[in-house]
């Protein structure tokens, strides 16, 4: 007879945990109500708190005779002298902000297959170099991590493999030989024998990265690197607790059918969370992308309706890359509308933008916009791009030779400024570009030596762009 959850022992009690967002339940629930997803729910046993601890406390008082450390002023906290791990990889280290802090915690997510390994497994090599990296395989035995060291061409007698999932043992190994970096690849198949729970479950996951944590930051503790998978819906090792527990949150993204990789940063306590790095994989491994914006455009079609190259911009690093879009009758009653790359919702704005204040009639057409190579673009500068790709492509209109374009569009069909507009400029002008096409409201703004070598064309709205970038 299964036990419930209102059903309490000696021992402990049994609870319903989702693996999606961490809800607790004393019964089985189809729906979790804390997220909403189904069948969430898996039956864990919580041992139930120790009596004698609690007479202890009780007897104590509120005040216990302990020792405690006194409090330190924030002025008076010395910083340490050891300056952050330069990695030696140019991409990793912009996107940590410089390179690996001492003592931090950083948690790698992405899809099954994307290359989360490999990158762990390039980084430990770049820190061997200086110091003794742990690197723990629960998912490979050591052998096999050897084979995959050396198609990667990784061979450092300072990098420890150790094929362990059990976190004691791997604590113990930590004291043992005392590394400058642990890489826990990954978090899901690591467990603690005295708690309740399969490996990859919540309370599991919880209780095992918050161990680490503590490691971490310990006087003279390691950095700790730790590889999660992510889920179907996007999340870091099933429930979102990892990403508030750890310093840094870095997401390594890409399609399987590309050549390269975006490592981009949505948490990082010691850096921006604006900067991206890329890579392209290869047969022997990762390797950085130092100019991506030649990359993202190698493949673009010369005299092509419904093109247009965009002055994107992620964090400090400028790139161009190329919007797609596709206007064709419909076959159907109701029109479809597809985005990749781009925010959907976005697009629909546009197309209503289009509508209203640029005269195109877009209700009976099918409207498919991409960004080329797999590249997500989100800020609002990449409107006017997708606009003139749009309207390109239903006026079977190519975009002026050599013109690249950045503004925001506003409901009343109005090019709104763009920020860092020079860095923009530099970028257009170093691939080759003759013209960038922006609000007018930026020409005010510009420095001097912004637009040496390239001709700057300010618009105010939409038509006006439209007829002068499309021929």
């Amino acid at each position: 007879m299964a036990r419930s959850g209102s059903e309490a022992g000696p021992a402990g009690r049994v609870v319903y945990v989702c693996q999606s967002c961490g809800y607790e339940s004393p019964k089985w629930l189809g729906r979790c109500p804390g997220c909403g997803e189904w069948n969430t729910l898996v039956e864990e046993f919580m041992p139930a708190p120790s009596r004698s601890g609690a007479a202890r406390a009780r007897a104590s008082g509120p005040v216990a005779d302990v020792s405690l450390e006194p409090a330190t002023p924030i002025t008076e906290v010395a910083l340490g002298e050891e300056p952050r791990i330069i990695l030696g990889i140019g991409e990793v280290d912009l996107v940590l902000g410089g390179g690996l802090v001492p003592g931090s915690l950083v948690l790698i997510g992405g899809d099954p297959g994307v290359g989360k390994s490999t990158l762990a497994l390039g980084i430990a090599h770049r820190v061997s170099e200086s110091r003794v990296v742990l690197y723990v395989s629960g998912e490979e035995s050591a052998r096999q991590t050897k084979m995959r060291a050396g198609r990667l061409g990784v061979d450092s007698p300072r990098l420890l493999v150790l094929a362990e999932t059990d976190l004691t043992r791997i604590m113990a190994q930590i004291a043992e030989v005392r590394p400058g970096l642990v890489v826990i690849d990954s978090i899901q198949t690591v467990f603690r024998p005295d708690l309740p729970g399969a490996p990859g479950s919540v309370g599991q996951i919880r209780e095992c990265t918050g161990d680490l944590l503590r490691v971490a930051k310990a006087e003279g503790g390691p950095s700790i690197l730790i590889v999660g998978h992510v889920t179907k819906e996007g999340a870091i090792a099933g429930p979102r607790v990892l990403e508030h527990m750890v310093d840094t949150v870095l997401y390594f993204e890409g399609e399987r059918h590309h050549t390269y990789r975006v490592l981009r940063a949505t948490k990082n306590r010691f850096g921006s969370t604006n900067e991206i790095g890329v890579f392209t994989m290869s047969g022997r491994g990762l390797a950085p992308v130092p100019d991506p914006s030649a990359l993202f455009l190698s493949e673009r079609p010369a005299d092509a309706p419904g093109s247009a190259v965009v002055c994107a911009l992620e964090g400090t690093r400028p790139l161009l890359v190329e919007v797609q879009a596709l206007v064709t009758r419909t076959p159907f009653g109701v029109p479809r509308r597809t985005a990749s790359g781009v925010d959907y919702n976005r697009v629909l704005l546009l197309l209503a933008v289009l509508e209203k204040r640029a005269g195109l009639h877009l209700g009976a057409c099918d409207v498919y916009v991409s960004v080329a190579g797999g590249l997500r673009v989100d800020e609002p500068a990449a409107d006017l791009g997708v606009a003139c790709a749009i309207a390109g492509s239903h006026r079977d209109r190519v975009t002026a030779s050599l013109a690249t374009v950045a503004g925001e569009v506003g409901l009343g069909g109005e090019i709104r400024a763009v920020s860092q507009i020079g860095r923009r400029i530099g970028e257009a002008a170093k691939l080759g570009f003759r013209r960038v096409v922006l609000p007018r409201a930026n020409l005010a703004g510009m420095e001097p030596g912004d637009a040496a070598g390239i001709e700057v064309v300010g618009v105010d709205r939409i038509g006006e762009a439209l007829e002068l970038l499309l021929t």
